[in-house]
């Protein structure tokens, strides 16, 4: 015989090990089927609330005792590693099989995979609710949705899962701001405000006016200016604020000079303290921008004479090490 007749193809080896791994996990999901029934047999109970479902399983009732009876009854007090933990995921599968509408069913489901720690698979049973019920029912399941992204810790995760929050509802775009600011995420922070600020329309849920989001918003850039500097105009934002703001005036110019200290460009600083001077009108501003003014120039003064400090000292340490080596010689 020859060598290609005694030797398999790679093609059929190829569809040989796809059949394989094909009839493998099928065998494991018909393992799993088949242990979940030995359980359910084994136990009365269970017998008959199986029977109750099969004679109407699109009674919700029914579907919630028998939940209920598997969380508390059987899995209460009970390690997550448990594997009656994955019987009672299956059993919410099937429930959810002929009761795809109801978020209730859906809503539990959710808390019991967060409860799991079982990240992707409660994303992905969170964004299935989502396609399955009607708007009117979103409130519901993205309140649980946006808590569970917030404590399971990935940012990526829930700044992605915050962006589609907010195409449902940009009223919580505050909220949004809040959770990027404490997650380090600053830049993108200080773009979410500035989108607040320019919309008319916006109303905080916190309450907060107009005013307070804008020097929220000079704050953060004031504060953050490497972070923000690329997306934003800090500049423009700042003086755009010292025209809409007159009561404001000495504060916001005291940000705009401490943005430019923050970037290191002093004389800017300078200029811009100057400016500031020059223009205010009241006692109050002067003495605010004044009083900043001072201590920037102290801070800078200090510093240097501790830097000529440090320079002395070094410049004694090499000439005491050099008059060590001629006396060795």
């Amino acid at each position: 015989a020859s060598r290609s007749e005694e030797q398999p193809s790679l093609e059929s080896v190829g569809l040989c090990t796809r059949g394989g791994r094909a009839a493998a996990a099928a065998a494991a999901a018909m393992s799993s089927v088949t242990e979940d029934v030995r359980n359910v047999l084994a136990n009365e109970e269970s017998l008959r609330y199986e029977e109750e479902i099969s004679r109407n399983p699109y009674l919700l009732d029914s579907w919630l005792k028998y939940l209920e009876f598997k969380k508390d009854g059987k899995l209460a007090g009970k390690s997550i590693a448990d594997k009656r933990y994955r019987i009672l995921v299956n059993t919410y599968e099937r429930a959810l099989v002929h009761l795809h509408k109801m978020p209730r069913i859906w809503l539990d489901y959710c808390a019991v995979l967060a409860k799991l720690k079982r990240g992707t698979l409660t994303r992905r049973t969170f964004d299935r609710a989502l396609q399955a019920l009607p708007i009117t029912q979103h409130d519901r399941v993205w309140n649980l949705y946006l808590e569970w992204v917030r404590d399971f810790g990935v940012k990526d995760t829930a700044i992605r899962v915050y962006r589609r929050y907010l195409q449902y509802d940009p009223q919580h775009r505050e909220e949004f701001v809040d959770y990027l600011e404490s997650a380090g995420s600053v830049e993108e922070a200080a773009q979410q405000l500035a989108v607040c600020v320019n919309d008319d329309d916006f109303v905080s849920p916190g309450g907060h006016s107009k005013h307070q989001l804008w020097m929220r918003l000079c704050d953060m850039c004031a504060k953050h200016p490497k972070e923000v500097s690329g997306s934003l105009k800090v500049d423009a934002i700042i003086r755009s604020g010292l025209a809409r703001f007159t009561d404001e005036v000495g504060r916001l110019w005291c940000k705009l000079a401490d943005y430019y200290i923050r970037m290191g460009q002093f004389e800017r600083a300078r200029d811009i303290y100057e400016e500031g001077i020059n223009s205010v009108t009241t006692v109050r501003d002067f003495t605010a921008i004044f009083d900043a003014y001072a201590q920037f120039e102290e801070s800078v003064i200090s510093a240097k004479m501790q830097q000529e400090e440090e320079d002395d000292d070094e410049e004694e340490d090499e000439e005491e090490e050099d008059m060590d080596v001629e006396g060795n010689d």
